[in-house]
């Protein structure tokens, strides 16, 4: 278990650790902003749910050069709640699939927007609406799954834009 940011670099100087999952059972504070930021300096494939997501509501541009320089894949999944916090300037602009694609561009994350509608943008434009998703996969305790899925996929090295279409098909 790594309690601080220090302890979470030093569990990853373990060069076969190429995917961390971030968020379930954290809280939304500043030791998780702490950690996450660590996280994402390990340049490795990273996916941000719950917690992790949530304690940058109102601290957006702390994680932006961060997700950015990350050099690999980084994957968010908000429901629409965490959405609207991480990006409250989108809240009643256009479309979903276009806030999303905004969001995906403003991070350089590849962003699953969960609901009923889940829709799927990478910062190069790329974007799906997942037609099978259920409207449970935006519930307490779906993303944590759907994160788990999206980081084995990328740990056996699908891309960051097919891992996140294929874990919410899955």
């Amino acid at each position: 278990e790594a309690d601080n940011p220090d302890a979470f670099l030093k569990v990853l100087e373990d060069q076969r650790i190429n995917c961390i999952v971030a968020g379930p059972g954290m809280l939304p504070d500043r030791t998780t902003r702490n950690k996450v930021l660590a996280l994402l300096s390990a340049n490795r494939h990273t996916v941000l749910d719950a917690g992790a997501l949530s304690a940058f509501k109102d601290h957006q541009d702390e994680w932006l050069d961060a997700i950015k320089a990350n050099g690999q894949s980084v994957v968010l999944t908000p429901h629409a709640g965490e959405f609207s916090g991480l990006f409250p300037d989108q809240d009643d602009v256009g479309s979903k699939i276009s806030r999303t694609q905004f969001a995906a561009k403003r991070t350089g994350a590849i962003i699953i927007n969960k609901g009923p509608d889940t829709v799927i943008a990478a910062p190069d434009g790329r974007n799906s609406i997942s037609d099978n998703a259920p409207p449970w996969l935006a519930t307490a305790g779906s993303g944590d799954v759907l994160a788990g899925i999206v980081a084995g996929l990328l740990a056996q090295g699908m891309t960051g834009y097919e891992a996140a279409n294929a874990a919410v098909w899955l």
